[in-house]
């Protein structure tokens, strides 16, 4: 530091720090948005599984239930289960239930 006035030093130190300072925090802003996307992905990609797995239980489920019973069920055009013919085949389905549980108690008598 030869001949270099004091006030001159101290604010090329100042820049210096400032430009260094500011890019350690471009790395930091950087790295943390960095891991906040890969964090974001990760919950998306586990909720999308954790859907898939949800829907593939209850299939099964549904494929299980459905596959011991006798009454149709009436689909649409569209592909969809009619709700209201759901229903008739239950109630008639139940209905034939309570005729043969009927039956086999007076059998048993």
């Amino acid at each position: 530091m030869s001949n270099s006035n004091p006030l001159i030093h101290a604010f090329f130190v100042g820049r210096a720090f400032a430009e260094a300072l500011g890019e350690q925090v471009e790395v930091a802003v950087t790295d943390a948005l960095s891991d906040l996307g890969k964090f974001d992905a990760e919950q998306r990609e586990r909720l999308r599984q954790f859907t898939a797995e949800v829907l593939e239980r209850a299939r099964q489920e549904e494929e299980l239930a459905m596959h011991g019973r006798t009454a149709t069920t009436v689909v649409t055009t569209e592909g969809s289960e009619d709700v209201q013919a759901t229903i008739d085949d239950l109630r008639a389905e139940i209905a034939t239930l309570r005729v043969e549980i009927q039956r086999h108690r007076s059998a048993s008598l």
